[in-house]
């Protein structure tokens, strides 16, 4: 079996609002092979850098597009296909957007070796470790704290025992910061876990005196409340507080998570499969983090094929413990893959079909598509 091509989807909303929300677009990596099947993938990035780093044509030896590397291989290989692209695009890659576009081939390439098999990816993967994992909903804060709690109220009655809220208008000042993790706790009742998400908001400092603020409410972790860069404010966060710190969604390959997690000290590692170099990255990722006694979890606010490919690696983590579930409604991520994944009693079972367990549906696909 070969590849024959490597196709570059950008899907779009017809009206963007500049608001924290991956779903208003995403690119589609397509797998083609000439044993008739095809494989299907996402990277969560800007999507059409992604697109050109795809279809670039070769500039020279380490600077060449990712379709260009991959004609004609074996889609079986897939480490060495990821070796394959990582020194292929060394020039103008090894981190960010180059990695992010590997992400898309790969989780497809995955989802092909899937359905040769007649297996699911998480058997391929090593075996899972969970048959269902518990979900927590996923929604950015409501516009007042007030709004909040009604939020977190209607999530605990459809059934999640967790709930994170993340980014504005959190970071305005200190008495909306409070207000709205006070809400978000009054709305989940005693028993449901709360997560915060910050966005990216303080220095080190302050940061420090939310966490400590945030304490009284019991919240389970405090999500990337410094720039990614930070490391030694993360370290410093990390070891004057009691509140779990996760970060990671921003980063891209292993070498980032080292830094990450050794020099930064965070508590909850935070993997995106479509981001950090997909299924075969994120495996890495997780064991090195097993190797420090740390806990992973996904990061995913896309569509159904970052939750499918998501829940893959959540189940074949021997550190993995929950699954972030979005929740916001959007057309890409309700209706462009078939297969839907429903939280039960607060828990989401793993897909047991071949490959990704998802198809796309064509019609959402010819909609949304960006030509």
């Amino acid at each position: 079996m070969k590849i024959t091509d490597v196709e570059a989807i950008y899907l779009r909303l017809p009206v963007i609002e500049e608001r924290c929300d991956g779903t208003q677009d995403t690119l589609v990596v397509r797998v083609h092979t000439d044993a008739g099947l095809t494989g299907v993938g996402e990277a969560d990035s800007a999507p059409l850098v992604v697109r050109a780093i795809v279809e670039a044509p070769v500039s020279h030896t380490i600077q060449r597009g990712l379709r260009e590397l991959l004609l004609g291989e074996n889609p079986l290989e897939i480490e060495r296909l990821w070796e394959k692209m990582y020194q292929g695009t060394l020039f103008f890659g090894r981190r960010a957007a180059a990695i992010q576009a590997m992400s898309g081939v790969d989780i497809a390439l995955w989802d092909i070796a899937g359905k040769a098999y007649g297996q699911p990816a998480h058997r391929l993967l090593g075996g899972a470790y969970r048959q269902r994992v518990r979900a927590y909903a996923s929604s950015l804060f409501g516009a007042t704290p007030e709004e909040t709690g009604r939020l977190a109220a209607g999530f605990r009655d459809q059934g999640f025992t967790a709930v994170k809220f993340g980014w504005a208008p959190m970071g305005q000042d200190e008495a909306t910061d409070v207000a709205l993790v006070r809400e978000a706790r009054r709305g989940a009742g005693r028993d449901m876990d709360v997560l915060i998400d910050a966005g990216c908001v303080w220095d080190s400092k302050t940061a420090i005196q939310r966490a400590r603020r945030f304490q009284e409410y019991g919240i389970y972790w405090l999500e990337e409340p410094l720039h990614p860069d930070d490391l030694e404010g993360y370290a410093r966060l990390a070891t004057s507080v009691d509140v779990r710190i996760a970060a990671g969604e921003e980063e891209s390959s292993r070498h980032s998570y080292v830094d990450l997690m050794d020099r930064g000290k965070i508590d909850v590692v935070q993997v995106d499969v479509t981001r950090c170099g997909g299924l075969t990255e994120a495996r890495r990722i997780a064991w090195l983090a097993h190797d420090r006694h740390l806990p992973v979890v996904n990061h995913s606010f896309k569509t159904g094929i970052n939750l499918a490919a998501s829940l893959h690696f959540v189940a074949t983590a021997p550190n993995g413990f929950i699954l972030e579930y979005p929740i916001t409604p959007s057309p890409l991520r309700d209706q462009l893959t078939r297969e839907k994944f429903p939280v039960v009693d607060g828990y989401v079972t793993i897909p047991d079909a071949p490959g990704l367990g998802v198809t796309l549906d064509e019609e959402t696909v010819s909609r949304y598509r960006v030509a």
